[in-house]
């Protein structure tokens, strides 16, 4: 699909070149790039965009200024998009802990679209580091647009349901959205809600927010006010030092306070901003440190139990001691893994091999029916072991047969020596699903409980949209481990090396709370508690009845083996909105084990928070709602008895909604057909039309024939030919393609079922 809409801009690009905008040099079209510019040009959009949808060329026209060109025959398929024009733009990001809320308001307009005629708009919203959208609003003068979470119950309500490229995420990080029949000429305003999480590096959080405008959405002329606006907002929480380090746009500081900073920038601007919203500030000083929220519930939420949020971060000390290791890596070598998936996995692995310490020590084992061990032990991650792991590595993955996951990990486990010096580690790669996955868990479960110092840590990684997420967030849970994706098979590389450079870098194990006997009931996300690591701050949150201690004290084992101890105080707050922050990690978790214990209660529950926060779940689908504005009326009344007429009172006609249901933009819980038949991550599989079907089945008809004999040495042969030898000729060449065509005709009978 990125494909396809990549190459749809760039004829809508080419197509817009039919657009007038008058002699005036001051509005004319851009001059065409040069090979250099167009190389580094990325079609894919890298901030708010709004396209036009044409299938019929001829309707491509200046609304205001018709230039009469000589009519265009034919349609685009797939339609153009051309890129509309933007007349102002207003971006308004609010930071809170490790989450950023960032709400767009544009203004577009139609300019490529005669004003007779119309088309349909597609929105296309690219958004941060794990970004979740959160809602779009659109006004026209006569309609409106919003979207809207629903329970799978209410779907009946709903009148259609859209087409795939009406409602989808383009990449993982690109969701796009379609608004039918706009006007040429129609200026759109539209409002984009998401959320993302803020990168970590030695102590500082950046938001980086996609915010890079393209040259050709640029208003042609001087005269057209461009107006660009950013309001950025930062609350840590009290206790936490915020200090502004870096910006990418000239922002001015309005507020500093305890824990919080304001900022805001607005300028008339000859051309839209062409980089992103990029901006660092500091969280913490050398030491670990945290805080501990409390929050009453809103009044709408359906747990009305007491909230709170842990957040934890681990200071910009470099020379913070980090665990040594015993990791094994278990990677899928299944069919499906062929091509970009196993190559990038191998790269990522080799970066991961060279990065181990001489201390730690290592395996490898790579499955598919089978599994395949470099050692039959742990080795010490020696210059040389690390070679022959290399070697052994371009050597035995090589794609091919099924998927077995359940093996490889018993034997990994199994592996441990469990000696207190070392933080045991399963680092799992795998794009499949398994039918076994729940008995899995059970075996991994009844490993934890054996009575270790520390028990192994399982770090997973999903590849594609094929495995099972949830199972693998579900055994990263239960383990103190994390776990991460590559939804797109273009991020492998870089999401693998992130997973395990937190895996390596653990500076905090066993992390428990004390003080907290005074509850009547206590209940915390996830369980038990991941590892705290340098490379990010470890945010958990929860609910509980009772009185809540005016001091949690959280406790754990440090690398050295020796204990640790913070005392952070409560808290209650009011400004930020906890659960809105928290409401994606909430569902995450929950879902996994909605999945593991099969609750419909606890399904239930998630569909309710997904519905109150905005947050896109498993159990519930976005709609869009379609409002007729209506018609004002205006009526005059008059008084009988004086015969005193009154002002004209306007009334509103009712306001009609049309719902549709967009398609599920869920991740699911696995496709176990596309895992056995070894399909790779990022393929569909797309049934050919009856019409494509007969067309290509007559063209090898036709195809056949002139393979025997080429035209010219037809033409040549029959302009020698008497009167009789043509017409046995073409006799003969007559049976021959109904011989030809009989194919044709057993294939239309068995679409058409006899």
């Amino acid at each position: 699909m990125a494909e396809e809409f990549v190459k749809s801009v760039e004829d809508g690009v080419h197509l817009a070149k039919r657009i007038y905008f008058g002699k005036d040099r001051a509005v004319a079209p851009p001059k065409p790039m040069t090979a250099m510019a167009k190389a580094s040009l990325s079609y894919l959009p890298e901030s708010p965009m709004l396209y036009a949808v044409i299938g019929d060329p001829a309707i491509v026209d200046n609304p205001d200024i018709p230039s009469y060109q000589p009519h265009v025959h034919g349609r685009c398929d797939p339609p153009a998009l051309i890129p509309l024009q933007m007349n102002g733009i207003s971006l308004e990001a609010d930071c809170y802990l490790d989450t950023a809320f960032i709400t767009v308001t544009g203004s577009w307009r139609v300019h490529c679209v005669m004003g007779s005629r119309s088309c349909d708009c597609r929105i296309a919203v690219p958004m941060g580091e794990q970004g979740s959208i959160l809602g779009v609003e659109v006004e026209l003068p006569r309609k409106s647009y919003s979207t809207k979470i629903v329970t799978l119950d209410d779907e009946s309500e709903t009148e259609k349901v859209a087409k795939i490229e009406d409602g989808c995420f383009l990449k993982p990080h690109i969701f796009t959205l379609s608004i039918p029949q706009v006007d040429g000429g129609t200026n759109i305003s539209v409002t984009i809600r998401w959320s993302q999480k803020l990168l970590y590096c030695n102590g500082q959080l950046t938001l980086d927010v996609p915010f890079s405008f393209p040259d050709f959405v640029t208003p042609a002329g001087k005269k057209i006010s461009k107006k660009e606006k950013i309001q950025l907002n930062v609350n840590s929480g009290p206790g936490i030092e915020v200090i502004c380090k870096s910006t990418s746009h000239p922002l001015k500081e309005r507020q500093r306070q305890a824990g919080k900073l304001g900022f805001f920038y607005e300028s008339d601007v000859l051309n839209w901003s062409r980089a992103n919203f990029v901006f660092s500030y500091a969280v913490s000083s050398s030491h670990t440190c945290g805080n501990v929220l409390l929050q009453s519930p809103p009044p709408l939420d359906s747990d009305q139990r007491e909230m709170f949020c842990f957040s934890l971060f681990p200071g910009d000390q470099q020379c913070r001691k980090v665990f040594k290791k015993e990791v094994i890596f278990v990677v899928d070598i299944s069919g499906s893994m062929k091509g970009k998936p196993i190559e990038d996995t191998k790269q990522a692995l080799f970066t991961a091999l060279s990065k181990l310490n001489s201390q730690d020590l290592f395996n490898i084992i790579a499955f598919n029916n089978e599994k395949y061990l470099f050692s039959s032990s742990l080795e010490l991650a020696t210059k040389k072991a690390i070679e022959n792991a290399t070697q052994w590595i371009g050597t035995n993955f090589i794609a091919g047969g099924g998927t077995n996951i359940l093996n490889p990990l018993t034997q990994a486990m199994e592996m441990f020596s469990y000696t207190q010096q070392h933080i045991p580690m399963i680092f799992l790669v795998t794009d499949g699903a398994v039918e076994d996955e729940r008995h899995i868990c059970d075996v991994l479960k009844s490993h934890l409980m054996q009575k270790q110092m520390i028990c192994p840590r399982l770090y997973a990684f999903g590849i594609g949209l094929f495995c099972n997420h949830y199972f693998l967030r579900m055994l990263a849970m239960m383990s103190r481990g994390h776990y991460n994706a590559a939804y797109d098979v273009d991020s492998i590389e870089v999401r693998v090396e992130q997973l395990f450079s937190r895996a390596s870098s653990v500076i905090l194990a066993n992390i428990a709370f004390e003080n907290l006997d005074g509850l009547e009931e206590f209940e915390v996300f996830p369980t038990p508690v991941p590892d705290l690591s340098s490379k990010g701050p470890l945010v958990l949150s929860g609910r509980y009845r009772g009185v809540f201690p005016d001091t949690l004290k959280a406790k754990g084992v440090l690398a050295d083996l020796s204990n640790f101890s913070l005392d952070l105080k409560a808290i209650q707050t009011k400004d930020i909105p906890l659960d809105k922050v928290l409401a994606r990690q909430q569902i995450e978790l929950l879902t996994a084990q909605a999945w593991l214990t099969e609750n419909k209660d606890l399904e239930q529950k998630i569909a309710q928070t997904s519905i109150q926060n905005g947050v896109i779940s498993e159990y519930t689908r976005m709609i869009l709602i379609e409002t007729d504005k209506g018609k004002v009326i205006t009526e005059s009344t008059t008084n009988t008895k004086r015969k005193v007429s009154t002002a004209p009172t306007k009334i509103e006609e009712p306001k009609l909604q049309k719902k549709t249901l967009l398609q599920n933009l869920g991740a699911g819980f696995g496709n176990y057909s596309a895992t056995n038949e070894n399909i790779s991550p990022g393929t569909t599989e797309t049934k050919p039309e009856t019409a494509e079907i007969l067309a290509k089945a007559a063209s090898n008809c036709c195809g056949k024939t002139c393979e025997i004999c080429c035209c010219m040495c037809c033409i040549r042969t029959c302009s020698k030919m008497n009167d009789q030898c043509a017409i046995v000729l073409t006799q003969f060449l007559g049976s021959l393609a109904c011989l030809g065509c009989f194919a044709c005709c057993e294939l239309c009978c068995s679409v058409n079922d006899g």
